[in-house]
């Protein structure tokens, strides 16, 4: 009797141990500090009670394979981190080794189109749309990228963002911060390379944005001025995005030079605020500069002082006219490749464009008539854009000074015949919509009538009043054959 009674404690004292050990670990997956695996040793060793058969097959369970729970646990390559919008107590404290992933889509944000880039690896933390009015406490300090968007923050306690010395990426889109409530929060945050404010109710740009800055977004808020200053502490900059805001007042444009420090900046979007005029003294690095829906009538010279390595300008929906684009406001910008003049008060084809550019849209504006000089320097040029302007006739040839054209759109103009002479080049010509009622010989083919196939393959003459009855079929002798004219 005393050796049953001593075999059944053994089994019981087996049965425990292993079943705690398999407790613990799914505690140390589920990311528990040390004490709190103490209090759970603690706790199983009151409540836990199981059969001795239990407690043996238990045993044998841990000694062979794992159980089919525990594998499913230790399988999970992402566990969820419980965060308060409180302050920790010192048993609550997560330690700056935890390990954190957590499951998020990528964020809705309209910064200059990039994407997140947010790692498959842990360290990112999602505390979106949960309803919180200020940071919450209690997420890991090695965390890189930490999402805060579409909360209620209107605060940002001071000294607590530079506990975080790893994060890379800080999200607080769809806000209510002001300017107020960021004062001295990003002081010392010595690894944040990407910092999104957009959507909050911020009226001027932060003056003490970190030096690691790479990337700012500050679109929709309420910016109507900024200074000098506020740039010369992140001079790494290379993306800045402050579209939608009041920048301008519509009165006046930026100060002079005022983005002067930012020295590397590659892309500025301006995009949607109340300019008058091409800000003066950008930095000469900017490779792309987005300027649409402005109140733009100028183009002042003095806006890119030196050769800049400008390669795309976005100046449509503005007010340009012809007196406003001179001779010298692109003379600097002697590596452009794209830019687009659609929706303003152009009445003629702007001279003086630089001979690099590859695609220019015109659409939309008050252009009359194509001249046989206006593209004669853009021998580059293979994108061109002259829909819905009031075009109603085209020299012969104009267009034949641009060997490597290969789309031209004269759609929604006001055209009776089609232009003659198109380049050889010409891929895809668009030219529905019009008042169209004849098609010349050498409009498609130019030459001789053994002229080689021509390398068109699409002819949009759509809706135009074209008699097909009388349409001369030499004009079509050289394209490939009829289904690349669309007459209907």
């Amino acid at each position: 009797m005393e050796v049953l009674t001593l075999l059944l404690l053994f089994l019981t004292v087996s049965g425990y141990s292993h079943v705690l050990q398999a407790g613990l670990t799914v505690t140390q997956i589920a990311g528990l500090g040390r004490d709190h695996q103490s209090d759970m040793r603690s706790e199983k060793l009151r409540v836990v009670s199981i059969s001795v058969e239990e407690k043996e097959n238990a045993a044998e369970s841990t000694e062979g394979k794992k159980t089919e729970e525990e594998q499913r646990r230790e399988g999970m390559t992402q566990t969820k981190t419980e965060v308060s919008s409180h302050p920790p107590t010192p048993q609550e404290k997560v330690s700056p080794h935890f390990s954190t992933s957590v499951t998020l889509p990528n964020p809705t944000i309209n910064p200059i189109s990039v994407s997140t880039g947010l790692p498959s690896e842990d360290r990112v933390v999602q505390c979106s749309d949960k309803g919180v009015d200020k940071v919450p406490y209690g997420i890991p300090y090695n965390a890189r990228y930490i999402l805060l968007m579409n909360n209620h923050i209107n605060n940002i306690q001071l000294d607590l963002l530079n506990e975080y010395v790893s994060m890379e990426f800080l999200v607080l889109s769809n806000n209510r911060l002001t300017n107020g409530a960021t004062e001295g929060a990003f002081e010392g945050v010595l690894a944040l390379k990407r910092l999104y404010l957009d959507r909050n109710l911020l009226d001027s740009v932060p003056t003490d944005l970190p030096g690691s800055l790479e990337e700012l977004c500050l679109d929709n808020n309420r910016l109507s001025a900024m200074s000098e200053a506020a740039w010369a502490q992140c001079p790494r900059l290379l993306v800045l995005s402050l579209r939608n805001n009041s920048l301008g007042n519509g009165s006046e444009s930026l100060p002079n030079a005022v983005l002067s420090p930012l020295r590397n900046l590659r892309t500025l979007n301006l995009d949607h605020n109340q300019l008058t005029s091409v800000p003066l003294g950008l930095p000469l690095s900017i490779k792309e500069l987005y300027l649409k829906g402005n109140l733009i009538e100028h183009f002042h010279g003095e806006a890119l002082n030196g050769v800049s390595e400008l390669l795309r300008l976005d100046l449509s929906a503005n007010r340009l006219t012809n007196k406003g684009l001179l001779r010298e406001s692109l003379r600097n910008a002697t590596h452009l490749e794209s830019l687009n003049l659609e929706g303003n008060r152009l009445t003629q084809v702007p001279r003086h464009l630089p001979l690099s550019l590859k695609t220019l849209n015109l659409e939309g504006n008050l252009i009359t008539s194509i001249k046989k000089v206006d593209f004669g320097i853009l021998k580059n040029l293979e994108h061109l854009g002259l829909a819905r302007n009031k075009i109603f006739k085209v020299a012969p040839g104009a267009f034949r000074t641009l060997p490597l054209l290969h789309q031209l759109d004269l759609c929604h103009n006001t055209l009776h015949q089609v232009p003659r002479l198109l380049p050889d080049a010409l891929h895809s010509v668009a030219l529905n919509n019009n008042k169209i009622q004849s098609v010349p010989r050498d409009s498609f083919c130019w030459g001789n009538k053994s002229v080689s196939l021509s390398r068109l393959v699409r002819v949009h003459l759509e809706h135009n009043l074209i008699d097909m009855g009388k349409l001369d079929a030499q004009a079509f002798r050289c394209l490939r054959g009829f289904q690349v004219v669309h007459f209907y």
